[in-house]
């Protein structure tokens, strides 16, 4: 997922830009530091609103969205691509006649919104007929006007592009005399003005920020053609530029001595590791294929989190609703009436949209929720999903658990996975203790190539850095790891998780789904854990 998403975004350099539509159009930069008159978008909002509702809706929700997105896209001695978007649209939802319609204008004009209310009601009136049950809301109280806004430090749009450029033209100078032969490093910031207003009575405004720098080393062995990756440890955050210049603090130190980083990143430091670990990945040994015990960094498990606990405790997935696009899961509605054992007891998994840093962080969903943290799995069974609002009464909840996102003005919302974090171990653990007991084991750093199948069960994970432990200790870098694991059976083999000094967040800015699809940004917080007798295969031997 994430190398596909990388070579994407590297792609906009040399050839040109080729940028999803929803990204919006390229705009100057100082325009990505302007934001829009919230008087004019209550305006906005209530004309919708009043057009929907003199149409015979009886629920109307409108978001009037600015999507600000800037891309610095470097490799080794050079610049290959600045580029700025926006994308400035309103969109309304409604119900009528028990039914959804919904419509959407980048027309910023009170008669554009009013006529764009109207269509969604003559949508939802037609899709009516077709209904095996009209829709069903659980309550939301209105809010009033309220703003909410990133908690950050320095606004990444703010700061000029000669700054980035020489904070990138020097994470690439350094690697390349570290041993790198390619080095691709880029910027990619994200700010998001999103108005919400219902026939409920809420108006909000919110303020949303996110940054992620991602970058790979590439080492060559010239005499056999051989090369070697190792991608940056950073994680996407939902924070400013502070997350890169130091101002904020987090700095993990694992015991083969890699740094990875927590609520700051120092991406030439990073880079020049990176450059010499690909180059040590050259010589390194091949894994002998075989039951190991794995230590799991968080730079790694937020993505087994991702695929093996947030996707298949998506109620709408459960309840078969994303069986045309990435599956289904096995995790049906009876294994939570029945407490399903999803893991040991030391496993708690939560899902939290306000965890602070993280990329899913807001003070309320796209439906008006406020947001909130509750349990997934708690003590290693499974307990709740993860619904919004026409959803919740399906769970027998009254209320949603505010998850509910589009990826822009033009497209509907609809459930999307909150941050789902594997919570510390609430004695203290250290890496260290985590490693000295184990007797024939990989240390896995880094997230890398995975597979898995539409009910989430079957699965395959890779990483950046592998390292063999005997007998308690860290003894060389080895190559070509990749585990199996059928859910169920891996989160029941954690046998420990280190406690909360180690917790750190992983993510991705392009989690997928939907019809047509949409993209989301999601965090995965969690400490080193261990996981007994996994399956370890060899990749090269796999690949012939």
């Amino acid at each position: 997922m994430l190398r596909r998403d990388f070579l994407s975004l590297a792609a906009m350099g040399a050839g040109g830009l080729a940028l999803p539509a929803s990204f919006g159009t390229p705009v100057a930069a100082q325009e990505l530091m302007t934001v829009m008159d919230v008087a004019n978008k209550k305006r906005l909002a209530d004309a919708a609103m009043n057009a929907a509702t003199g149409a015979g809706a009886t629920y109307c929700d409108v978001r009037v969205g600015r999507y600000l997105r800037q891309f610095v896209i470097t490799r080794e001695a050079t610049v290959q691509n600045i580029v700025n978007t926006e994308s400035t649209g309103v969109g309304v939802r409604v119900i009528a006649g028990g039914a959804w319609g919904f419509a959407a204008t980048n027309s910023l004009t009170i008669e554009a919104v009013a006529a764009a209310a109207r269509q969604a009601v003559a949508i939802a009136k037609a899709n009516a007929p077709t209904l095996s049950a009209p829709v069903q809301l659980a309550p939301t109280p209105g809010v009033g006007e309220v703003t909410w806004r990133t908690p950050i430090a320095k606004n990444a749009m703010e700061v000029p592009i000669e700054q980035k450029v020489e904070l990138l033209m020097g994470v690439n100078s350094a690697a390349m005399a570290a041993g790198a032969d390619f080095i691709n490093s880029m910027l990619f910031l994200v700010n998001e003005q999103k108005y919400f207003a219902s026939t409920d009575g809420s108006y909000i405004d919110q303020d949303v920020h996110r940054i992620w720098a991602p970058s790979t080393a590439t080492a060559i062995d010239k005499t056999t053609g051989k090369f070697r990756t190792r991608e940056g440890l950073s994680a996407p955050m939902g924070m400013g530029y502070e997350y890169l210049d130091g101002a904020a603090s987090g700095k993990f130190t694992t015991p083969n001595g890699v740094i990875n980083y927590g609520k700051s990143y120092d991406l030439r430091e990073d880079m020049v590791a990176a450059a010499q670990q690909a180059r040590a990945k050259l010589t390194a040994p091949s894994v002998e294929p075989g039951r190991y015990d794995l230590v799991l960094d968080p730079s790694h498990t937020w993505l087994t989190i991702h695929e093996s606990v947030g996707h298949p405790l998506e109620l709408d997935r459960v309840l078969g609703y994303e069986a045309n696009y990435a599956g289904t899961s096995f995790a049906t509605m009876d294994k939570m009436r029945d407490r399903f054992q999803y893991g040991s007891d030391k496993v708690n998994i939560v899902a939290d949209k306000t965890q602070v840093g993280s990329l899913g962080a807001v003070a309320y969903d796209d439906e008006g929720v406020a947001t909130k943290k509750w349990d997934l799995i708690r003590d290693g069974k499974l307990v709740g999903y993860q619904a919004i609002r026409d959803q919740a009464h399906i769970e027998g909840k009254a209320a949603s658990d505010g998850c509910c996102y589009a990826d822009n003005w033009a497209n509907v919302q609809f459930q999307r996975m909150a941050n789902v974090s594997l919570e510390p171990s609430k004695t203290k653990h250290s890496v260290s203790d985590m490693i000295a007991g184990v007797e024939n084991g990989i240390y896995i750093i880094g997230d890398g190539s995975f597979s898995i199948d539409q009910q989430r069960y079957n699965a395959q994970f890779g990483g950046q850095l592998f390292y063999e432990i005997k007998n308690g200790e860290i003894t060389r870098q080895i190559e070509d790891v990749a585990y199996q694991i059928r859910t169920p059976e891996f989160w029941n083999a954690c046998v420990g998780v280190c406690d909360e000094s180690d917790y750190r967040l992983g993510g991705s800015f392009f989690d997928g789904k939907g019809q047509p699809s949409q993209v989301s940004a999601v965090s995965h917080g969690s400490s080193t854990a261990r996981f007994n007798g996994i399956n370890v295969i060899n990749t090269a031997r796999a690949l012939g």
